[in-house]
């Protein structure tokens, strides 16, 4: 299956914020993320499960590198722990500092716009922390 045929994954929303995850996943940095489930169920796409692949798009919408999910579990946000937050490869120095990132982006201006009202996101919020591998880096 080509890249052009697997479902397509953006980091974020085009700019600075998806250049430094793309980046970081093609240098290996970066082998863990983590999605809210309420986008998911607003936006109508199911949670992934491990074995899925994904194109994942750089700011210009073009495949920079696919993935494959090696896991992909629904747990509280407080259940992610600092081995988890350092694998996101974002450069956090512990759960805390992952914990203050991610509230402030899933609770900023671009996702609000997305749903229509600002979620929730205290440390019952559901997400999926997802880990992935590198299946292809030519995009």
């Amino acid at each position: 299956m080509s890249a052009d045929d697997l479902p397509k994954l953006a980091l974020a929303f085009p700019g600075p914020e998806r250049d430094s995850g793309v980046e970081a996943i093609i240098s290996g940095r970066k082998t863990a993320m983590t999605a809210l489930v309420e986008i998911l169920e607003r936006i109508g796409q199911p949670v992934p499960e491990a074995g899925q692949r994904y194109a994942v798009l750089d700011s210009d919408d073009r495949t920079a590198v696919v993935i494959e999910l090696t896991e992909a579990r629904v747990i509280p946000f407080r259940e992610v722990d600092d081995r988890f937050a350092l694998d996101e490869g974002r450069g956090y120095a512990n759960v805390q500092e992952w914990a203050a990132a991610h509230r402030d982006f899933f609770r900023g201006e671009q996702v609000t716009e997305l749903l229509g009202y600002t979620p929730v996101v205290d440390d019952d919020a559901l997400v999926v922390a997802e880990r992935f591998r590198v299946v292809d880096t030519e995009g």
